[in-house]
């Protein structure tokens, strides 16, 4: 097929609301948004105590979590596939091959994104504002807010971060998931899928989807961040 046939038959095949393809769409969607809900707030409360505690083998905990950044999502995927199937130690949840087992995957692949992150943003704040607040009588639970509210933008970039990497991989997905068509068939999956089958319109109408949700999301962080310059005083 033509390239430019190609992407005409995508834009038509967005427009025309086929049931198939908008249903790939939420689900990646909707396993994407679940994982972060249950990944972010353990990953944000991580990141912050391995940034704002001294205890023994933080280094190596430091060293594991940025280390972990770079393990393929396709292992990931197997080692939770042996994890769930039925000889497996969590094989009574009975979540393989289910948007269950695909949640699972996105949270444990969402983890070291939001928790290192989270880290770094904590590690540039400035120690003064910690200090101050231990000094006022600030509990630990408060002093820990008060960091993550200056940091905010940044622990902002973590999720948005994690959001990409989750939304746009495809290993996990694949091996936990099964690919079923209407229930664990995801966007990167489908897309595939179909150009393997040599159906490249349905895989570059989802890849457009892909893009506008990665420019959408950032959009967000820009409108929430404003002008850098503004906020420094400068004109």
């Amino acid at each position: 097929m033509h390239l430019l046939d190609a992407i005409r038959d995508a834009f038509a095949l967005l427009l025309s609301g086929d049931a198939e393809l908008w249903q790939v769409i939420w689900v990646s969607l909707k396993t994407t948004v679940v994982a972060l809900l249950f990944a972010t707030p353990l990953a944000i409360l991580l990141g912050y105590l391995i940034a704002a505690r001294s205890f023994a083998g933080r280094r190596i905990v430091i060293w594991l979590v940025q280390a972990s950044l770079s393990l393929p999502t396709v292992l990931i995927g197997l080692l939770l596939y042996l994890m769930l199937s039925r000889q497996g130690p969590l094989g009574d949840f009975r979540w393989l091959f289910s948007q269950s087992g695909i949640v699972a995957g996105q949270v444990l692949i969402a983890l070291p994104v939001l928790i290192s992150f989270t880290l770094a943003a904590v590690q540039a704040a400035d120690l003064r504002l910690t200090e101050t607040a231990v000094t006022l009588g600030a509990s630990g639970w408060r002093v820990m807010f008060t960091v993550l509210y200056e940091v905010r933008f940044g622990v902002m970039a973590a999720v948005i971060s994690g959001f990409g990497r989750v939304i746009s991989e495809v290993g996990c997905a694949i091996m936990v998931g099964g690919n079923i068509a209407g229930d664990t068939r995801t966007i990167t999956t489908a897309i595939a899928l179909q150009t393997s089958k040599g159906e490249f319109a349905q895989g570059i109408a989802l890849g457009m989807v892909l893009i506008v949700i990665a420019l959408a999301i950032n959009a967000v962080l820009l409108l929430l961040q404003g002008d850098p310059r503004t906020a420094r005083g400068v004109s």
